[in-house]
Parts: structure tokens; C-alpha cells; sequence
């Protein structure tokens, strides 16, 4: 089978499966129908690397004394402490973060991605071009890891094919997107590059958010460059239960108005 595009799913925040993406993967594959075979699917589930020290948190805490809210505690420890526990850990060259453990499991995947595209013949003289698909905090590790390969630091382990450090990078997709909360730690918001935008798309990155999700947000006011790139969409994910409020953040991955749209924009990079 000769594939035409590499897609790369990888979830965000929260209690997670290693088939997180398989119903997500399955309805876009029913919307692309003919065209779904030219697409390789490769998911990263990073959730396993942070989850049982979670779990022992709240054990250890549970020891001090009484405390309520106990259902809300866990939503802030397995959701919440996912972002506090990913940001780097100061120390050069330190490869034994959470930061660098979850970004050496990306260029793993990358590579399993770029050998499963693999045909007959195929010299891998010419790297496929290259989606990523990301959920909640997933946008901002993909992010991250992406911008690391763009501006290296000869103190940090790079990916060792252009396709695992993003180079045939051709389009992003993110959903319930919190990027914006972490640029207040910047100087200067500059977005990363996308090295083979297709040339029918002005702007490759698409990202949809639901205005009742607390966790997610527009990228376009975030400064000019982000403008440029980033084609913002509003979307009304989840049911009666979830649309309005910000439990629809968990409500993206298989809703018609999220999934339409990244099957539309897939389709559109295929036929570019």
C-alpha cells in the first residue's frame, strides 16, 4: 500500500488508554472513505509515564487527614497536575524529566510512523509529508517538542531522521488546545514553523475550540505569528449533559463538529 500522509494523534490531559485514539481514528477513516487508505495512523499515549506517580499522590495525601471534594481533587490531581509535571526540569543535558521522557516516546512513534509508510522499493530517499493531531495539552508537548528540533539546544538529544524531528511537517490540528496558558512564561509568543505547508492552504494549522471549554482556547490573538499560521474555528462539542459546559473538553474526539472538520482538512492535504 503506497500512502500519501503520516498522521500523528496524541492525547492531552487527563486518565487516558493506550487506545485513546482508536474510535477517533475509526470515524475519520469512515469520513475520508476511498481516500482513508492513503492515510498511515500512528498514536502517542504518553499517559502510562505520570499517571501511577498521580495515583500515589493522592494515596499519600489521603494520609494527612480528611479531605472533601474528593472527586474534584482527582479531577485537579489527574488533570492538572499532567501540566505541572510535564514542564522541563532545570539542569543541562537532563534527560530523565517527564519533559524528555514523553518527548523521547514522540520520536519513537515518528519512527514506528515512518517505517509502517514504508513500501516495496522505498529507499526513504523522500520523507512523507507529516500531520500531527493533537487533544487539550497534546497541543502544547507537540509544540514543544517540535520547536526543540527547530531550535536545538547542543546540550539536548535531537530525533535521528528529519521525519522524526518534524522537518516534512505539513499541517497541524489541535482541539480543545490550552497553548495560551502556558505562554505567560514567555518573553515573546512566536509559534513554531511548518517547514511543507501545502500550497493550497493559507493558513496549515487549523484549531477548534468549544467556547464552553475551560481548557480550550483560540490561538490567533496570541501575537502576529500565530495569526499567520492559525486558522481558528469555534466548535459545540459533547451532549445534553456536557455541550455547555466545560466537560466538554473530553468531547471532541468523536463529535460531528470536531470530526467533520479534521476529516475536511485531512482531505484537503491529501488532495494538495
Amino acid at each position: 500500500m503506497t500512502y500519501k500522509l503520516a498522521a500523528m494523534v496524541i492525547h492531552g490531559i487527563g486518565e487516558q488508554e493506550p487506545d485513546f485514539a482508536d474510535g477517533f481514528i475509526a470515524e475519520l477513516k469512515q469520513r475520508l472513505a476511498e481516500n482513508s487508505e492513503a492515510v498511515c495512523w500512528k498514536a502517542v499515549y504518553w499517559a502510562d509515564l505520570v499517571e501511577g506517580k498521580e495515583a500515589d499522590l493522592l494515596k499519600q495525601l489521603a494520609q494527612g487527614g480528611k479531605l472533601e471534594w474528593q472527586w474534584l481533587r482527582r479531577f485537579v490531581v489527574h488533570f492538572l497536575a499532567d501540566a505541572v509535571a510535564y514542564q522541563r526540569v532545570p539542569g543541562k543535558g537532563r534527560v530523565d524529566g517527564l519533559y524528555e521522557r514523553i518527548h523521547a516516546r514522540i520520536a519513537a512513534k515518528l519512527s514506528e510512523l515512518r517505517e509502517a509508510m514504508r513500501s516495496p522499493g522505498d529507499a526513504g530517499e523522500q520523507e512523507p509529508p507529516l500531520l500531527v493531531l493533537a487533544h487539550s495539552l497534546g497541543g502544547h508537548i507537540m509544540s514543544n517538542y517540535l520547536w526543540d528540533h527547530q531550535n536545538p539546544d547542543p546540550a539536548r538529544v535531537r530525533a535521528g531522521t528529519a521525519f522524526a524531528r518534524g522537518e516534512t511537517l505539513t499541517g497541524m490540528i489541535t482541539f480543545g488546545c490550552n497553548i495560551p496558558l502556558f505562554a505567560l512564561a514567555l518573553p515573546e509568543v512566536v509559534p513554531i514553523a511548518i517547514p511543507r505547508p501545502p500550497r493550497s492552504l493559507r493558513k496549515p494549522w487549523l484549531n477548534l475550540y468549544d467556547p464552553d471549554d475551560v481548557l480550550g482556547y483560540p490561538l490567533v490573538p496570541l501575537s502576529d505569528g500565530y495569526a499567520a499560521l492559525v486558522e481558528d474555528r469555534t466548535v459545540n462539542v459533547g451532549g445534553l449533559l456536557t455541550a455547555w459546559n466545560p466537560a466538554s473538553h473530553n468531547a471532541y474526539w468523536t463529535d460531528n463538529d470536531a470530526t467533520r472538520p479534521i476529516a475536511e482538512r485531512v482531505l484537503q492535504l491529501l488532495e494538495s
